[in-house]
């Protein structure tokens, strides 16, 4: 019993750590005065030295990201780390690897455009906000505590057995196939000020971004042979506007 209030503390304390850096997050991209750091700020270093530094912390955070993502990889991992609180170790890392990502990002000065007009600036915001709420809502879609690992440790804390979810295609999902990333993307390049350092940050992300859909839509259709028919009927990131509904009987017999 000592070891399933562990992992479910353990899983727990991964999970506010996650919420936490999910808000930091959201203030480092906005540079909103709540943290001692800032996506845009008065550069510190040559820009040629802070370039190299940022992106070698993004690289390290696509790194981790990706390499632990991989079926083999957790595969490895969870000789050590127990099953159940495999997806927890993984929320962690992420969340860490971000952390580390905000508390050594250096600015590189300059500026592509800046919104004077209050309501641009307001209307930019607002779209930006709106990123991060579609993020979220995505997340939900797919079941928000199986993503993040609370599912797996509250399985193993009542004594019952861990079941993948079942491939599904809720509400966003039968538009887009990837409406958390697209949330992502609204995110990063909505801004009323678009420094070159924005600029940095939201085009390596996106790189990264596109980069690990490949290898995650590999193991999805590795893991739900579904997902191929689903793949071919639903586009990637952008909609398709004025399918027919035999499209949309057939997105829903997918799911």
């Amino acid at each position: 019993m000592f070891k399933r209030i562990s992992i479910f503390l353990y899983g727990l304390t991964s999970y506010a750590i996650f919420l936490a850096t999910f808000l930091c997050l959201i203030a480092f991209v906005g540079n909103f005065p709540l943290l001692p750091a800032s996506l845009d700020g008065v550069p510190r270093l040559l820009p040629l030295e802070a370039l190299g530094i940022d992106i070698l912390l993004l690289a390290m955070f696509a790194v981790q990201h990706s390499l632990m993502a991989r079926p083999a990889f957790k595969r490895w991992w969870t000789r050590w780390v127990p099953v159940e609180a495999e997806r927890s170790t993984y929320v962690l890392f992420s969340s860490l690897a971000l952390l580390l990502l905000m508390v050594f990002w250096q600015p590189v000065g300059g500026v592509f455009w800046s919104a004077e007009h209050p309501l641009i600036r307001g209307l930019l915001y607002a779209v930006f906000a709106s990123g991060w709420l579609l993020v979220l809502y995505s997340t939900f879609l797919i079941n928000h505590f199986d993503l993040f690992g609370l599912r797996q440790v509250w399985l193993q804390l009542l004594g019952r057995p861990y079941r993948p979810l079942p491939f599904k295609t809720p509400g966003a999902y039968r538009i887009v196939r990837h409406p958390l990333y697209v949330g992502w993307f609204i995110a990063f390049w909505a801004t009323p000020d678009m420094t070159m350092t924005h600029a940095l940050f939201a085009l390596l992300m996106t790189t990264y971004i596109l980069s690990a859909i490949q290898l995650e839509e590999r193991d999805l259709q590795v893991m739900h042979p579904e997902y191929a028919d689903y793949r071919r009927e639903v586009p990637m990131l952008a909609p398709r506007f004025g399918r027919s509904d035999k499209s949309l009987r057939n997105d829903e017999t997918a799911a």
